[in-house]
């Protein structure tokens, strides 16, 4: 489902300008990560697009929906949301309570309530865990249990701020397969990370922010090589490109698969010479 922020500005309560005349749109089925410093406006961007926060100028589209037109509730069949604090979204009793309670919620039937639960404990891991309380599982495991909430609505679009915080090496390969599958099915994925080297792995396109604005958006070996824009953003590059452009390497590699393959050929070529 594509999405557009047209000439959009937010301003909080307390008079802090979060956004200043941003213009985004996204693609259908595009899993792009957006990146900057705390008080960026990342978050308040997102929080856009399923009525959490409205706009004080510009419009917001989700698919062909106005966000404008349509309720915070409307707008949950169309973009899940998971917030980067866990606690902030459980509330049930059981964890496969907690689940159900999204598709119940959007009106799915009682069968297929049960497949989409079912689906979402296994994919996150924690199918075994289904009749625990929430808050007796740790806080990474209660992490993987808001996204399989998530998941288990369907919705077309899902945003998950800082998936891989609090996460062990084994949580984020998980989420990054999650990624991959979600994202071979069509779904629009975005990312809001501090995370570079998570989002040099899983994202096709990097959008970096400060201070309201946009300062680069395109594909991520591009953006997340730029390193000044980077420092103007208070982000460290990952640490491939990092190493990378230490060794003078011609193309900047996002993984480790990928560094093995552009550092071997550019070894045999030094040696040729």
């Amino acid at each position: 489902m594509r999405l557009r922020w047209e000439n959009i500005s937010f301003t909080y309560p307390t008079g802090v300008r979060a956004l200043d005349d941003v213009d985004l749109t996204i693609a259908s089925g595009e899993l792009v990560a957006i990146v900057g410093e705390n008080g960026a406006g990342k978050t308040t961007l997102v929080k856009l697009l399923n009525g959490l926060l409205r706009p004080d100028q510009g419009e917001v589209w989700v698919g062909d929906w106005n966000a404008a037109e349509h309720s915070t509730a409307e707008l949950a069949a169309r973009v899940g949301f998971l917030f980067q604090n866990p606690d902030e979204q459980l509330f049930e009793r059981t964890v496969r309570r907690e689940v159900a309670f999204g598709p119940r919620n959007l009106g799915m039937t009682e069968k297929k309530i049960r497949s989409q639960v079912n689906a979402a404990l296994k994919a996150v891991g924690l199918d075994a865990q289904a009749e625990r309380h929430p808050y007796d599982l740790p806080v990474s495991d209660r992490k993987m249990l808001t996204l399989a909430a998530c998941l288990a609505m369907d919705d077309p679009v899902l945003v998950l701020d800082e998936p891989s915080i609090g996460q062990d090496a084994a949580g984020r390969a998980r989420i990054g397969r999650i990624l991959r599958d979600l994202h071979t099915m069509g779904r629009t994925l975005l990312l809001i990370t501090h995370d570079l080297d998570f989002c040099a792995e899983y994202a096709q396109r990097v959008v970096v922010m400060a201070d309201g604005h946009i300062l680069a958006d395109g594909p991520a070996a591009q953006v997340l090589a730029q390193n000044e824009v980077l420092e103007r953003a208070a982000i460290i590059p990952p640490q491939l490109v990092r190493l990378a452009q230490g060794l003078g390497l011609p193309s900047m590699p996002l993984n480790v698969r990928d560094f093995v393959r552009v550092y071997s050929a550019w070894r045999r070529k030094k040696k040729k010479h």
